[in-house]
């Protein structure tokens, strides 16, 4: 292990003092934080309507009727048709009212948003409702107040989850997360042995150590540096998150979730990494890299879009659940569906003990390639005879 650790430190020590770590490191977090101002400012922004003249009595109704229907609206009065029409077209304004209650118009610089229309048509349908039943001789208060009373009544047989859009946003920002590290990380492996292989640097350091120990030390030294990257961005991203309180999940939670996504990457990290460097040690030029790559790339692929395609529509999906059990999908799907409270526990416990398995098996059969590959310059090496070497 002293040989193991050795390889680690130099890796640690070499990556982390990189420009391209700090740099890349920073570039996510400034992107994360304009990610969350702009959602701060989508989301305290309404819809901006202007009323002229006569138009304006229906403003507080317009604003009511809107905010049943979830959206948010901010009227404005403007003191002329003509002066309401250039704000338009300048986009300070995203609508126009004008007309009489009974009469309204709507104008818009290219289409009209359909919510908004639809709040319109039920505030001059009102009015006009209520001028019938004047003419009729009946009190429009009492009319409105029994038809709004009248509601249909709503029975769950199973109680609603009222934090399940913040779950399954936790759940869409760990898979993403964990899929862009696990490749990040996991293709910085491969080209150092192939970097290594064709500078022959491997040879001085195999003339001291065995294979074995240097894959495992290059492994957890480039682990450890991408968790450490990885445990930098995601503590920003949940600070930034709770400073613009975006989030209301309990603590609990939300520490089972970011537990549960820091075991699952040191789980998949290891499963893909071994297999990269494995594959990385069949070819001695950068330039050969990618075809061997993406073989194993695409099988992280497969469970990243499943989970980004099906758990948002249905968390509890068979094929999810099934899919979460495999070795090399679980990493992906079962820290989502962790995330979400879909996942038993008797589930997480056999994606854990299947995962564990694979490693070991995953360790052995790719250290034997790579310690049969690594020290085979030129021409591309085929599996089977890495195997049998």
């Amino acid at each position: 292990m002293s040989a193991v650790w050795l390889v680690a430190r130099r890796e640690i020590a070499t990556r982390v003092r990189t420009r391209s770590f700090v740099l890349g490191t920073l570039a996510i977090i400034v992107v994360l934080a304009l990610y969350v101002a702009a959602m701060l400012f989508v989301g305290g922004s309404g819809t901006r309507v202007g009323f002229v003249g006569q138009a304006t009595a229906v403003a507080p109704q317009l604003r009511t009727i809107a905010g049943e229907r979830g959206q948010d609206v901010e009227p404005r009065e403007i003191a002329g048709q003509a002066e309401g029409e250039a704000l338009v077209r300048d986009g300070e304004l995203d609508a126009l009212v004008v007309g009489a209650p009974d009469s309204l118009r709507l104008i818009v610089e290219e289409r009209a948003d359909p919510e908004l229309k639809g709040a319109l048509d039920s505030v001059v349908q009102r009015q006009a409702l209520d001028a019938h039943l004047a003419e009729s001789g009946q009190d429009p208060a009492t009319v409105h107040a029994a038809v709004d009373s009248a509601h249909v009544l709503v029975t769950g047989l199973a109680p609603a989850d009222p934090q399940l859009g913040q779950r399954l946003a936790l759940a869409m920002a760990a898979g993403i997360l964990l899929y862009m590290f696990l490749i990040f990380t996991g293709q910085q492996v491969a080209q150092g042995v192939v970097e290594e292989k064709s500078s022959r640097v491997v040879e001085l350091l195999l003339s001291t150590i065995r294979p074995a120990q240097l894959l495992t030390g290059k492994v957890l030294g480039i682990g450890l540096t991408g968790l450490l990257q990885f445990a930098i961005i995601t503590g920003v991203g949940l600070a930034a998150a709770g400073a613009a309180g975006a989030l209301s999940v309990p603590t609990g939670s939300l520490v089972g979730t970011l537990c549960w996504t820091v075991a699952w990457f040191v789980l998949g990290y290891f499963s893909y990494a071994t297999v990269l460097a494995a594959a990385a040690s069949l070819v001695s030029r950068q330039e050969d890299l990618q075809g061997v790559l993406t073989p194993v790339i695409m099988l992280l692929v497969v469970p990243f879009v499943l989970a980004v395609t099906v758990l948002p529509g249905d968390p509890d999906s068979s094929a999810a659940a099934v899919m979460s059990l495999v070795p090399g999908f679980s990493p992906v799907l079962m820290p989502m569906r962790t995330a979400l409270g879909v996942a038993a526990a008797w589930e997480i416990a056999v994606a854990l003990a299947v995962t564990l398995a694979a490693i070991g098996v995953l360790l052995r059969v790719g250290g034997r390639i790579y310690g049969n590959a690594v020290l085979r310059t030129g021409a591309r090496v085929r599996l089977a005879e890495a195997l049998k070497a």
